[in-house]
Formats: C-alpha cells, sequence, structure tokens
C-alpha cells in the first residue's frame, strides 16, 4: 500500500506534472495561430462541401467531411477528456477560440440568470442532438452546415454580448452543447489544474479574473468548467495553478468535496437517454410497426398534412437521394427520442434514489438530496461508454466487426464496473462499511446493468 502512495505522490508531482506545465507554456504563444489553422479547417470541413457545385469532387468532399467529422473528430475529442480533460475547448476549438476573439470587440455585458442558468447547456445539447436527427446531420452537407453554422453562430453572439473582462468565453462555460458533457467527464480525468496557494470556500464565480471561463482561481476545486488553456500555469512563479496527476475517476470518488451539481446528475441520466433514443429509432422494428400504426391512423382520421413534407432546414427533403421526411416522421422521431430519454431518465433516477435511502437508512450522513446528487455521479462512466456509441458509434467502423463488438461489451461492461468502484468510494465517504455499504451498492450496478441493456442494440447491430 506504501508504494502506492508512494507512486501516486510522485505522479501528483513528479516529473510527468512537471512535463505537462512545461508543454503548455512552451505552445500558449502560438495558440492564436493553431486557433486560426482551426478555423480554417472547420470552414472547409462544414461549408465547403454544401457550397460547391455538384459535383464529383464536391461528393468527395461530403465523404471526407463526414469520415472526419464523425468517425475520428467527435469519438476522438470524446475520449479526449479521459486523458486532457477540456483540452479540445481550451486549445483546438474554433467555436470557443470565436466567442473570445470577439468578447474583444464585444459589448461585455454581465451573463444574464436565463444564461447562467445550469440547465441551459442540457436544453442546448438536447436540441442539437435532435435536430440533428431531423436533418440528418450524419448524412447531408446541408446537414452538417446548418447544425454546426448555427451552433457558431449561437457562441459568436453570446461571445460579442456576454462576458465581462476581457477574453471570456461565456460560451463555453454556459451555452455550448457539448461543453457540459466534456465537462462532466473530464472529472472521470487524471489531469487536473490546482491552485498552489488554495484558498478556502469552494468553486466560486468570478467574471473579472484570468481564468476565460470565469473560474475563481484561488478556489478552484472542480474540473468541468477548465478548458486547460494554462493560461493560469506559470511553474516559476509562486502563485497561480499547477498541473497535478490523479488516478483516473479520483474526482468523482471524492465527489462530495468537489462542488457536485444536480444539473451534472440530470445530464448524465437525459443525455444517456436522448441518445439512446436517437440511436434506437434507427434500428429497432418496433419504431416501424409504430410509424406505420401512426400512418393508418392519420389516414382514418383525415389528418392528410401529416403526410406533407415540411421545411428543409427542419427535417430531412432530400428527393435526389430517395430520403424525404414527412411531419408525421418529424414529430414521431422527436416524440420517441424524448420519450426514451425520459423513460430511461426516470428509471436511473429511481435506481439512484433507492441507493440514497439505503444509504440514509444506514446511517450515511446527509440529507436525501445530497446522497441522491454524489451517489448519481458513480452513472458517469456508463453514461459516457452509452453516448460514445451512440454519438460517435462510427468510430467502431474502423475495427473488424467481431472485434468490434467485443470490444463495446468489453467497454460497457467495464464502465459498470468503473461506476461499481466509483459507487464504494462514495459510499465511503459517507462512512458505510461492510454489508450495510454492499447493499448501498447494489442499485447503482443495477442502473449500470439496465444501461447496457438498453444499449444491446448498438453491440449487436440491432
Amino acid at each position: 500500500m506504501g508504494r502506492v502512495g508512494n507512486l501516486g505522490e510522485r505522479l501528483r508531482s513528479g516529473r510527468p506534472a512537471r512535463r505537462l506545465e512545461g508543454a503548455a507554456t512552451f505552445a500558449r504563444p502560438y495558440l492564436p495561430a493553431l486557433h486560426v489553422a482551426m478555423a480554417m479547417a472547420f470552414a472547409a470541413l462544414v461549408a465547403a462541401p454544401a457550397l460547391l457545385p455538384a459535383s464529383a469532387f464536391a461528393a468527395k468532399m461530403g465523404e471526407a467531411s463526414r469520415f472526419l467529422i464523425w468517425t475520428l473528430w467527435f469519438p476522438l475529442v470524446f475520449l479526449s477528456v479521459l486523458a486532457t480533460g477540456r483540452s479540445w475547448c481550451g486549445v483546438l476549438c474554433p467555436m470557443g477560440a470565436a466567442s473570445e476573439w470577439v468578447n474583444g470587440i464585444g459589448l461585455k455585458r454581465p451573463a444574464p440568470a436565463w444564461l447562467r442558468w445550469e440547465g441551459t447547456p442540457i436544453v442546448s445539447f438536447m436540441i442539437v442532438t435532435i435536430l440533428g436527427q431531423t436533418v440528418g446531420v450524419r448524412d447531408y452537407p446541408s446537414a452538417i452546415l446548418e447544425v454546426f453554422g448555427l451552433t457558431l453562430l449561437a457562441a459568436l453572439l453570446i461571445g460579442y454580448v456576454y462576458g465581462q473582462g476581457q477574453r471570456k468565453r461565456a460560451w463555453c462555460r454556459h451555452a455550448c452543447p457539448i461543453g457540459l458533457l466534456l465537462g462532466v467527464f473530464s472529472r472521470l480525468g487524471p489531469v487536473d489544474l490546482v491552485p498552489k496557494r488554495p484558498e478556502p470556500g469552494g468553486d466560486a464565480y468570478d467574471a473579472r479574473g484570468l481564468c476565460p471561463t470565469m473560474i475563481d482561481l484561488r478556489r478552484k476545486t472542480e474540473s468541468r468548467h477548465c478548458v486547460m488553456c494554462a493560461r493560469c500555469v506559470s511553474p516559476q512563479k509562486a502563485g497561480g495553478l499547477a498541473v497535478r496527476l490523479r488516478p483516473p475517476g479520483a474526482e468523482i470518488g471524492d465527489i462530495a468535496r468537489r462542488h457536485p451539481a444536480m444539473s451534472e446528475v440530470w445530464f448524465l441520466f437525459l443525455g444517456t437517454g436522448v441518445a439512446l433514443g436517437g440511436f434506437l429509432w434507427l434500428v429497432l422494428p418496433q419504431y416501424q410497426s409504430l410509424r406505420q400504426a401512426l400512418v393508418l391512423w392519420a389516414i382514418d382520421n383525415g389528418h392528410t398534412w401529416l403526410g406533407e413534407s415540411g421545411p428543409a432546414w427542419l427535417m430531412v427533403v432530400h428527393p435526389e437521394a430517395r430520403e424525404v421526411f414527412v411531419w408525421l416522421d418529424f414529430l414521431l422521431i422527436v416524440g420517441w427520442m424524448i420519450g426514451v430519454m425520459l423513460a430511461l431518465a426516470g428509471v436511473l433516477a429511481a435506481l439512484h434514489a433507492a441507493a440514497a435511502w439505503l444509504a440514509g437508512r444506514f446511517g450515511a450522513g446527509d440529507d436525501f438530496r445530497s446522497r441522491f446528487v454524489t451517489l448519481s455521479y458513480q452513472a458517469a462512466p456508463a453514461a459516457m461508454i452509452s453516448l460514445l456509441l451512440g454519438l460517435g458509434g462510427n468510430l467502431f467502423s474502423l475495427i473488424p466487426e467481431p472485434a468490434a463488438e467485443s470490444i463495446k461489451i468489453a467497454a460497457l461492461l467495464g464502465a459498470v464496473a468503473w461506476g461499481a468502484a466509483l459507487g464504494w468510494r462514495i459510499l465511503g465517504g459517507m462512512g458505510l462499511r461492510g454489508e450495510r455499504k454492499l447493499l448501498a451498492t447494489a442499485p447503482g450496478v443495477v442502473a449500470g446493468l439496465v444501461i447496457v441493456a438498453a444499449w444491446w442494440p448498438a453491440v449487436v447491430g440491432g
């Protein structure tokens, strides 16, 4: 045990951390040029395939764009949080950089209550995820341009209007549809930036300080809002922040002292559910049976408008590809995704509520709400793998099918085991031991297995 502890201390404060600090400070002056290059690449990937005249070259550009975005970029960005937190956001993301740039010439108004509401990024994620399904963002260049283009416009608008001080990223902190996703799962990662001279009081909001995402750096205890831009890292100075390495999942294991948030819990439940709904409507025969029943009902009751196509910005209208959605398709896809989302979120919430109730019965401290929030974080590993399967599943197409299936199964079961280990540690922090601790862990394990069962069609291919 002593050797393990000594190794952990060396990792946290030894050469690997110092080397990361050195690399971050060395690269910092070159970030503006990197942001420009990323913006140009982003424009080429997102805009060019949709705006070029129809030709064989444009078709190849579209194929390349879809491959780079959905097979490589999204899943690899998603997985990167397990290594370097939200480094994509602070180092490479062209939207975050653009939002920060316009903030420098913008109005710099304080973020209003609706923007600072912790449910705003959840709503943003839901809108983008559902719209992406109804317009065919994985298949059509025009849909890619619409979804990513509107997201960029929102980032620019919010950056221009809001964000006190200089070089602030109100968009990244409050509204980015994948910012909360990456932020929650950065808690699982091994890299953190911590104050060299921490002050008491816990995390606070500081719109006037150095941090672009408005973190009070002296009181930083959580990693979800940190975009790893490393502006606060100065190895030669006694103040500021320093790189610290930690065992994966350590922050969630100690979540009670790391500013747990109900909004993150609901994102874990709702985000997993909406991604599941967006996948299942494509593969389950029950969806097609329901659609056929509704078609007959609409005909019998004279609702012919449900068989008419809607606007192309809202749904797939591509007769050249022999795919056209009508209002019935649009409403059914949206309803299906929301229904699956609410159903799965309800089951997961009930199981973690049971865990919180059991923990209280067995003598755990704090009130029921606090126990529910902290214990719900054990769903993070399974939720992460679920979202990877649903939103970044094209990555597995690079692997032969038998091997891909084995990897998916191992990832899901490994995530359940990891979640159980995190729940075990959280319950230990509540003071539970022995058989009582084991019983209180059981509902969280069942919740993980429910996620595995729900995603089984993604594993076996339907």
